[in-house]
Order: C-alpha cells, then structure tokens, then sequence
C-alpha cells in the first residue's frame, strides 16, 4: 500500500491541541492585544452543517484569532487548517500537523489532498481556507484563488449542507503592535448550492466582495 503523505495524514493531537488552545488564547492573545472584539451580527448556523471558513488575511495571527473566535471553545468543532507546502516545514510544520492542519499545493493540489479535503467537509468539520492564499498585509485586492470553489463544489457530490463563512480581520496597525486591537467580523453563511450555476469568477467576485464587507466592519472597530 502506497504510504500517506506525511503533510496531510495527521489527526490533532489531544494534548497538543488542548496545550496550543491554553497558551494561546488564555495567554498569548490575552496578553499581546489590549482589546479583542468579534462581531457575529446575530450569526446562525444550521445544525449538521459543514462549514469552509473564508477569512482575509492580513498577519500571521489571523490562525490564532480565527480559533479563539470560531474554534472548540465556541462551535464544539477544531479548525482545520488549509496552508501551503512552506508553511509545512521544520519544527512549526511538525507543529502544524499534529494541530490538525494540511497542506496543499495551490498552483496543483494533489487528488489525496483534495480528497482528504473533502473527507473533511463530508464529515462536518470545519475548514479555514484563506482565499486569497497568501498574506495580503496591505489589503491590496487581489483575485481569489479558485481552490475555495472548486473544492467546495466537488464537496457537494458527498453532501448538501455546505456554508461558507466570509470573515473580516483587521488590526489597529497595519503590523499587529504589542496592546493593540484587534476585530474579526463573521459575515452571513453563504450555501454554495445556490451558487453551483456561478461561475467561478462570479462566485469568487462575490466572495470577496462578501470579505472585504467585513473587513470593513472589523477596520471601523478598531479605528481605521
């Protein structure tokens, strides 16, 4: 039998995973930023869904404030963690993977990875994808990658109860500063089957159009 690959086939480790939850949240994050707000404008969620997290990206710390705000604490469910190969490298890959992320290759994810993926949504977890697939510190408007979609339609042949989340993050300085704020806006959960005749251009302008929204609300809370 063909031998997994080591950058997906990993489940979150128990300890790991309730160690990283305490330190960062109940430490790092209390004790780094001076104020921290989500914004969920009344966000509800049906029941047994799956849920793709569809955040903008602006600093390493989107990861840790995207669980506090969204992970086990709050919905029962882990973040799952879409990241590139780079990130997969050396002791914070090594890291990363017992923490319940994989990797794929943006440019020509691999059919394990995809289906991996997909195993994940059909199974109720809960994905975080950054569409825009890299961090994007500025804001400058990029185009969506177009893996989101793809992946979240080829999801569809395994189950119908697929949401997508667009999330705004903003920070009171452009470079996230030591008693600084920080804002996550969680917009209204969009069910990809009423968008299965989109293309993907018009989905993902959409998307963005949805993110940026967001990031908006989340800039205005923190003053920028």
């Amino acid at each position: 039998m063909k031998k997994k690959s080591v950058d997906i086939w990993y489940k979150i480790n128990p300890l790991l995973g309730f160690m990283a939850m305490f330190i960062t949240q109940d430490i790092v994050l209390r004790l780094f930023f001076r104020k921290k707000k989500i914004l969920n404008d009344g966000l509800s969620i049906p029941k047994n869904s799956s849920i793709i997290l569809a955040p903008t990206h602006r600093s390493r710390w989107d990861g840790l404030i995207l669980t506090m705000a969204m992970g086990r604490r709050v919905t029962k469910k882990d973040c799952r963690f879409m990241v590139t190969k780079s990130e997969m490298r050396g002791i914070q890959g090594w890291f990363l993977r017992r923490l319940g992320c994989f990797s794929i290759n943006q440019l020509s994810p691999s059919l394990s990875a995809l289906r991996y993926a997909i195993d994940l949504i059909e199974k109720g977890e809960q994905l975080v994808v950054f569409p825009e697939g890299k961090i994007n510190k500025y804001g400058k408007k990029l185009v969506l990658k177009e893996g989101l979609y793809r992946l979240a339609r080829l999801a569809t042949k395994k189950t119908t109860s697929i949401i997508i989340i667009p999330i705004g993050i903003a920070y009171s300085k452009v470079s996230p500063d030591f008693r600084g704020e920080f804002c996550l806006s969680l917009g209204k959960p969009i069910a990809i089957n009423d968008y299965l005749n989109s293309t993907i251009n018009e989905f993902n302008n959409f998307l963005y159009e949805k993110m940026i929204q967001e990031e908006e609300k989340a800039l205005k809370n923190v003053g920028r």
